[in-house]
């Protein structure tokens, strides 16, 4: 499986001269003799600018692989504009793995002086035989730390502004990058066959071969760790989903979503500290980025489950437990009151609390997240119908409510989403049996449910 990282290298080409000693250099040998061997013995796939330009700009699929690209090595030996340029966009869109490297003929131009370029000497503009060896060792060097080591910004504007977000290029962009993806297709068909399999027991030990197929992960291309990723998650491999992003490179780790989903994993394998590190994970997110429904909603998962637990070991501390889920999830909603998920989540814990207060808070965010979900009209969304389902049996409209079920059964796609859904319904029939209701709609909607999710854990397809 062809899956490398890719490095992409910015360069003059061919025999171009040095205008200050007239020192002609053969940029085609360097590349040849010592960058690009460099490159594959850290592991990665070297991929060299294409030489065409039209009217000094560079071309889309240019700019596709410049900023899709892991790593990048940039040779400014001779201040060529089109390198300095690519430079330029390169830091605007990645905070680290970028390399400047050059031949000691002169200084470095004053903006590009301070950075921790890697010199290399010419005679005659030519690498001798020892010139390329040492170039080669010390260019691989700087790739291995790049590669395996704590990721280090390199770019001035992402040091300048902690909080700059980079680029992230739309498909119809990254399509100009066509190795890159038929490579990607090819994984994600290789992923498909994997969650095939007939029971989710297989599915995940597919899917642990596949990663053992890919090797060493940090030299790995980033849409491939982020398919296995969410692979993973699709069958509940919480244990592996974990290990898999603790040993993710770091500019990969430092991805909102791949964050996001390792919080979620821990939360769901709820192994000794495993939430507190959850929370850690994804507080961090919202002091770096502010608070966003995702984030949120997740936050508000792991403090209810832990809810959930101190409540059933009858813990004085479940109640703030249950606050701070009702917390998040309702922060999460007026982040943006479009996302309907963490604010049906709010009304299922509120109805949970059950004072006076927390009522009166339902009422308000029923018709909000009502609306919320109408705006979605029509969707086979399993979220949008789970949440449809949800708030008519937090109404008790039990017409609507076996209205909607087929279609949620029918959408689900992994067992977590189904078992996500019952959790909700069965803390809101826990609230109504409290309250002196026995709601037999719901505890019929319940076992659908609950033989749903166990239909999706056995591989079995068809709905309840």
């Amino acid at each position: 499986m062809p899956h490398k990282a890719l490095c992409f290298v910015a360069m003059p080409f061919g025999k171009k001269s040095d205008l200050t000693s007239g020192v002609e250099i053969d940029f085609d040998q360097i590349y040849d003799r010592a960058i690009k061997p460099a490159i594959v013995d850290a592991g990665l796939e070297p991929l060299r600018a294409d030489e065409e330009r039209t009217g000094g700009i560079i071309h889309a699929a240019m700019f596709a692989r410049l900023l899709l690209a892991e790593f990048a090595v940039v040779d400014l030996s001779l201040a060529n504009p089109n390198v300095f340029y690519e430079l330029g966009v390169r830091h605007a869109a990645k905070p680290y793995t970028t390399i400047p490297i050059y031949a000691t003929l002169r200084p470095l131009p004053f903006d590009v002086a301070l950075m921790r370029a890697l010199g290399y000497t010419l005679e005659n503009g030519v690498l001798t035989e020892d010139g390329a060896a040492k170039l080669r060792s010390a260019l691989k060097n700087k790739l291995d730390e790049a590669v395996r080591g704590a990721a280090v910004e390199d770019s001035p504007i992402f040091q300048l502004i902690p909080s700059f977000p980079g680029i992230d290029l739309p498909h119809d962009v990254t399509d100009a990058f066509k190795d890159r993806v038929q490579q990607a297709e090819e994984f994600r068909n290789l992923l498909g066959s994997a969650l095939a399999k007939p029971t989710e027991e297989e599915r995940r030990e597919a899917l642990d071969r596949l990663q053992q197929n890919l090797g060493d992960l940090r030299t790995v291309q980033r849409e491939a760790l982020i398919a296995l990723l969410l692979s993973y998650r699709d069958v509940s491999a919480w244990e592996s989903m974990v290990r898999l992003c603790e040993s993710l490179p770091d500019y990969v780790k430092k991805i909102t979503m791949v964050r996001q989903q390792w919080a979620l994993a821990l939360n769901r394998r709820k192994s000794p500290g495993d939430r507190d590190k959850a929370v850690a994970l994804l507080n961090a997110i919202v002091e770096q980025e502010g608070g966003d429904p995702e984030t949120l909603g997740i936050l508000g998962r792991v403090h209810k489950d832990r809810y959930k637990d101190l409540k059933e070991a009858g813990s004085i501390m479940a109640s703030a437990a249950l606050d701070d889920a009702i917390a998040a999830y309702t922060r999460g909603f007026e982040s943006d009151p479009r996302d309907y998920y963490p604010g049906v989540n709010a009304i299922t814990l509120l109805i949970e609390k059950g004072d006076a207060e927390a009522l009166k808070e339902v009422d308000r965010l029923v018709p909000l997240v009502s609306f919320a979900v109408a705006r979605r009209g029509g969707t086979k969304d399993y979220w949008s119908l789970a949440t449809m389902l949800e708030l008519a049996c937090v109404g008790n409209d039990w017409l609507i409510a076996r209205q909607v079920l087929p279609k949620v059964l029918a959408a689900a796609g992994a067992s977590w989403m189904t078992e996500t859904t019952l959790n909700n319904l069965n803390l809101l029939r826990e609230a109504r049996k409290r309250q002196g209701q026995s709601i037999p709609q719901l505890d019929e909607i319940v076992e659908h449910l609950k033989n749903r999710t166990e239909a999706l854990k056995g591989g079995k397809n068809g709905s309840s």
